[in-house]
């Protein structure tokens, strides 16, 4: 990557190309004008990429505007608890994973970027399977996705910026339909060790719908090990009516941030990240207070589809 590529060019401002609010309703003029300045930029190299390869300009004219028609329409995503994300400086989301393909985690993305009064950028925490596929391992690299580590994350969140991560991972996405929101194990509390290292907020967030776009009842294990991924879901759609089986269920969301909890004084000495006893019981007040909210919204809710 060059160093052109990563630094600013010049009258390059901090978001080029965009013209418009984003999740805003712009007129058509308006979006042809957004997509011949979007063309312009690319065409003469004015944009930038970080050095995870995070490209804003693609982000937000391009990946974030494909998902905005599902996040609206399809999903009606009603998000609660925004003012809960930090205007400025770091802070780690930490949210339920669940879907089969994990939606939840792009759509936690647009909500912090439509609907927070800053329009930051969540760079969100992903496996290694994600990254070892051709052109979608890119395309989450050019959407603001790093490895799931805890220097990759230590160093985002020492820049100043939202970093979201879902602990669950595969074991959330992949568990079956009669476990729905039932929170799995959280792993080893890396992303807590990172949050305690840096001293910034951890941010529970927690989504309704999403557990229901794609019903697993069952898991083709063979398939699975000849494809070489952690699951084969078996849905009431899917392989059955074949590539319309990959069409979501419209389920109607729910994307609630809960009280940050606070960890800049949980160790005054500054070694908070080597108490294992302090990560573990950070990473269970993490677990508990989504697991909590989650049974909370499930009570409200009047619908799966309304």
């Amino acid at each position: 990557m060059s160093d052109a590529q990563i630094l600013h060019m010049p009258g390059a401002d901090d978001r080029p190309g965009e013209v418009a609010v984003p999740g805003a309703d712009p007129s058509w003029s308006d979006q042809v004008d957004a997509v011949l300045e979007f063309l312009r930029h690319r065409a003469l190299g004015e944009y930038r990429v970080d050095p995870f390869g995070f490209d804003p300009e693609l982000n937000d004219s391009v990946l974030m505007a494909a998902l905005r028609p599902l996040y609206k329409h399809w999903f009606r995503v009603e998000v609660r608890g925004i003012e809960h994300i930090p205007t400025t400086g770091g802070a780690l989301v930490v949210g339920n994973h669940a879907g089969t393909i994990g939606l939840d985690a792009a759509m936690v993305q647009l909500a912090i970027l439509d609907e927070h009064p800053a329009h930051r950028h969540l760079r969100t925490l992903g496996g290694e399977l994600l990254f070892s596929v051709p052109f979608l391992g890119m395309l989450a690299r050019k959407a603001g996705a790093t490895l799931a580590c805890t220097p990759d994350a230590e160093r985002l969140l020492r820049d100043g910026e939202l970093v979201g991560v879902w602990p669950e991972g595969y074991k959330g996405t992949g568990k079956p339909f009669s476990q729905r929101y039932r929170l799995q194990r959280f792993g080893r509390g890396g992303f807590v060790s990172a949050a305690l290292s840096v001293g910034v907020p951890i941010v529970p967030c927690s989504v309704v719908g999403s557990e229901e776009i794609y019903p697993m009842l069952g898991n083709a294990r063979l398939l699975a090990r000849l494809f070489g991924i952690p699951y084969f879901p078996i849905t009431p759609t899917f392989p059955w009516l074949g590539p319309l089986g990959v069409v979501p269920l419209p389920s109607k969301w729910v994307i609630e941030f809960g009280e940050p909890i606070d960890t800049s004084g949980l160790a005054p000495g500054g070694d908070a990240a080597d108490d294992p006893m302090l990560v573990f019981e950070v990473t269970d007040q993490v677990r508990e207070t989504i697991q909590h909210n989650l049974y909370r919204m499930l009570v409200r809710r009047r619908g799966i589809f309304r």
